[in-house]
């Protein structure tokens, strides 16, 4: 066996081990520590819930109206919205106007402290909160009735942070298949792991805040230090010694129609922020998904007496069939045509990451807005840091994880 070959099959091997691993890992955390029965005798402190608003996104009335169907008694809620003429906002007035009794309220204003208008909308909700814990959630995450519960549950001593990523669900068309590919089986399932593993990631769909641990950072105003108000957050609770922890079940987010310049702009915006702010964590995602390992079986098969096309569909079978069963387990979207989105997600994988690294730009909500590059040198400075503390953590973490398997 040439070297070539030899590396290609190190390559097909080491990675079809990582991503079954990680699929374990995910399914092993979503089926024991999703909770079957909320306890609702636990009482739970007053909460703000604080939505900001910028059009209206696909089943914008039922998770704007899921907000109202919370089972905590002591909820504030806080919309918030730029400007008075947001097509969202006859909706929302509507909704308040059909539960009067939430006593909800609208905040409009447009004070600007950063270049993220996200951050710049939630600052009015954040200052206007009346309770010690808050909650920040985007417009298009839907809410079960014990949402505020869960989030709850997972706050432990040492927590700074409780996130939850977006789960896609009743996607129309391939596009949104996609993306339900991309949130799911792909990019949840490497957070559950990295949550597993002690290095949580918040994720600005959902984060629960207590304030004064962000007043002790500077204030909501701290989330500025990062394009995204999500990678400051963590920074944040790390630097204060605490941990991020996600939910045990993370909350949909209902997709409906989409089409492939959506889903790719918001693709190759998330990953120059992932770029930007963690680059030790995205480097890794050059090798991701799996085109490559399949491609690389393809090359090893003959040379070790095996039909190139039953070996690379064999693979096949085994990365997007255990994608498939993680989603089973944690009761996510699931079609006939998921495999093939899982495919063409991972075609796309390897040119995100070179975009992502050739480009500094992106669009939110038509808003234009740039990620900081930085020098080679830098990026190294941030790494190696990172590298040095998580092998030996890495370590304890699998060892705490085989016992509590076995």
């Amino acid at each position: 066996m040439t070297a070539p070959i030899l590396a290609a099959a190190s390559f097909c091997l080491a990675a079809t081990t990582i991503h079954v691993f990680s699929i374990a890992v995910a399914a092993h955390r979503l089926y024991r520590h999703a909770p079957r029965n909320p306890r609702p005798e636990q009482a739970l402190p007053p909460v703000s819930l604080v939505r900001p608003l910028c059009g209206i996104d696909n089943h914008a009335a039922e998770t704007l109206s899921s907000t109202f169907q919370l089972d905590h008694p002591n909820c504030e809620i806080l919309f918030c919205v730029a400007s008075a003429s947001d097509p969202v906002v006859p909706l929302v007035r509507a909704l308040m106007a059909e539960h009067p009794d939430a006593g909800a309220r609208l905040l409009i204003g447009d004070e600007r402290v950063s270049n993220n208008p996200k951050l710049n909308n939630v600052l009015k909700g954040w200052r206007a909160a009346q309770h010690e814990w808050i909650v920040l959630a985007d417009a298009n995450v839907l809410m079960p009735p014990d949402y505020l519960r869960l989030l709850f549950a997972r706050w432990r001593a040492d927590t700074g942070l409780v996130a939850s990523p977006p789960i896609g669900s009743r996607p129309q068309g391939i596009w949104a298949e996609i993306e339900c590919a991309f949130l799911n089986t792909y990019q949840a399932r490497w957070q559950y792991v990295a949550d597993t593993f002690g290095f949580g990631f918040a994720q600005g769909k959902t984060m629960l805040w207590r304030r004064a641990d962000l007043e002790r950072a500077g204030g909501i105003e701290a989330l500025a230090k990062e394009v995204a108000e999500d990678a400051a957050s963590t920074k944040i609770v790390r630097a204060a010694g605490r941990r991020v922890r996600l939910a045990a079940r993370p909350f949909p987010q209902p997709l409906g129609s989409r089409i492939g310049s959506e889903v790719w702009n918001r693709q190759l915006r998330w990953a120059r922020l992932r770029r930007a702010s963690f680059f030790g964590c995205f480097l890794p995602e050059a090798l991701s998904g799996g085109l490559l390992p399949i491609v690389a079986f393809a090359v090893v098969a003959p040379t070790i007496g095996l039909p190139p096309a039953l070996s690379v569909m064999s693979l096949g079978i085994l990365w997007y069939g255990a994608e498939m069963l993680l989603a089973s387990i944690a009761n996510w979207h699931l079609s006939l045509r998921y495999p093939l989105a899982c495919l063409l997600r991972d075609l796309l994988l390897p040119v995100l990451f070179v975009k992502a690294l050739s480009g500094d730009e992106f669009a939110w909500r038509g808003n234009e807005m740039r990620v900081q590059r930085a020098r080679p040198r830098e990026m190294m400075a941030l790494v190696r840091p990172r590298l040095a503390t998580l092998a030996p953590v890495a370590r304890r973490r699998l060892r705490s994880l085989r016992e509590r398997m076995s």
